[in-house]
């Protein structure tokens, strides 16, 4: 029993390392043996594990909608009130600087899905999760009274995601015209327009809390 223990942990320490150089490098011209530097090991064993890097990219990708998604799913859940739930929900959908890995990994893996049918299911995978924390902060915001739409709610849902997407890689690329708390005081003002309601603002220390 222990040895495919061991080979989950070196799967692990390998997807880590990838993960970690294509935060560093990109997907452009990365290479089994670049990733076996980052993890300290040798081409030979990567290349055992992963014979082709698309069957490692593909394990990165996985582990990275995970990571995102679970993240996000475990700092709402203990939200009671709910016009906190969604303000929590908008801040982790929103990377800090273009310095966040997890975010840089998943922009990068998104722009391959579009030749590759495989990352584009991860890809619709993530977003399809996404819309679900929404849709259900929101659900839980009309149930107490807090909210009233002026949309169904996978559209409310649908277009936030898609706000914070489009923000995410502003960030990511470093447009210096656009700002983690701008982007996310944005994303506020269109739930507030479409709940009729008041959500706050973010400010420079809650945002720094987030992280």
């Amino acid at each position: 029993m222990a040895r495919p223990k061991k080979q989950e942990n070196r799967r692990h320490e390998m997807v880590a390392a990838a993960t970690a150089a294509i935060a560093q490098r990109g997907l452009t011209g990365l290479r089994i043996k670049d990733v076996a530097q980052e993890a300290g090991l040798s081409a030979g064993l990567v290349s055992y594990y992963y014979p082709s890097m698309e069957d490692l990219l593909l394990e990165v990708h996985e582990a990275a909608v995970d990571r995102f998604y679970r993240r996000r799913l475990d700092a709402v859940r203990e939200c009671s009130d709910p016009v906190e739930r969604l303000c929590r929900t908008v801040q982790l959908g929103i990377p800090d600087s273009a310095d966040d890995p997890l975010c840089a990994v998943l922009y990068e893996l998104h722009v391959h899905a579009s030749r590759n049918p495989r990352h584009s299911v991860l890809m619709t995978t993530l977003f399809d999760l996404e819309v679900s924390l929404y849709t259900t902060a929101l659900e839980i915001g009309r149930s107490h009274g807090a909210f009233t739409f002026t949309a169904s709610a996978d559209e409310i849902a649908q277009t936030a995601v898609g706000l914070e997407d489009a923000f995410g890689l502003h960030i990511v690329a470093r447009n210096r015209r656009i700002s983690a708390i701008g982007a996310r005081n944005s994303v506020l003002r269109y739930l507030e327009a479409m709940l009729g309601c008041r959500l706050g603002e973010f400010e420079a220390a809650e945002s720094a809390a987030v992280s």
